[in-house]
């Protein structure tokens, strides 16, 4: 059975665009992940994605998990409730192009729905910014959460492509 499904490519091409989420409170925290741990990226994308069909990576044996986070190019951040999990987002530098792709990003269900995906995102695109890139992009699906495309453009994200594709 096949599936339609819209896909937009969205971008910002400087800090000043950015409108920025509030964070809800000191109990939260974001970090990044170093030393490298497959197992908690793998834990996200199983846990975030298996509502949205990420299934990509579902096959990945460890080392092609280790293999791809230890890239300089690739850093994955995790944000906490005290000490509980929340929610991440892996951000990919594209050197070639002097940009930095927000490649998954994500909130544990139960996180959802209380303003955090806001917070989420903003820091995700100062962490971006952070490489002095030239744009910071994104591509969301109408399979990701309702809320995922709305939050993108109030961050001052813009489309700059739309497509269809059938899975």
């Amino acid at each position: 059975m096949t599936e339609e499904v819209k896909r937009n490519y969205l971008e910002i091409k400087s800090i000043q665009d950015l409108n920025e989420g509030i964070k809800p409170s000191d109990d939260y925290s974001l970090n990044i992940i170093d030393p490298i741990d497959f197992q908690l990226n793998k834990f996200f994308y199983k846990n975030i994605g298996k509502k949205h069909k990420w299934v990509d990576r579902l096959a990945w044996s460890e080392e092609k998990w280790t293999n791809y986070l230890s890239s300089e190019k690739v850093k994955t951040f995790v944000l906490k409730y005290r000490d509980d999990l929340v929610g991440f987002f892996e951000l990919i530098f594209h050197s070639e192009n002097n940009e930095t792709e927000i490649a998954y990003f994500g909130l544990l269900e139960e996180y959802q729905n209380k303003k955090l995906g806001s917070y989420l995102l903003s820091e995700a695109i100062k962490k971006s910014f952070e490489d002095n890139v030239k744009r910071v992009w994104v591509h969301t699906c109408s399979l990701d959460h309702q809320n995922a495309l709305k939050n993108y453009l109030s961050r001052g994200m813009k489309i700059f492509k739309e497509e269809t594709i059938s899975i």
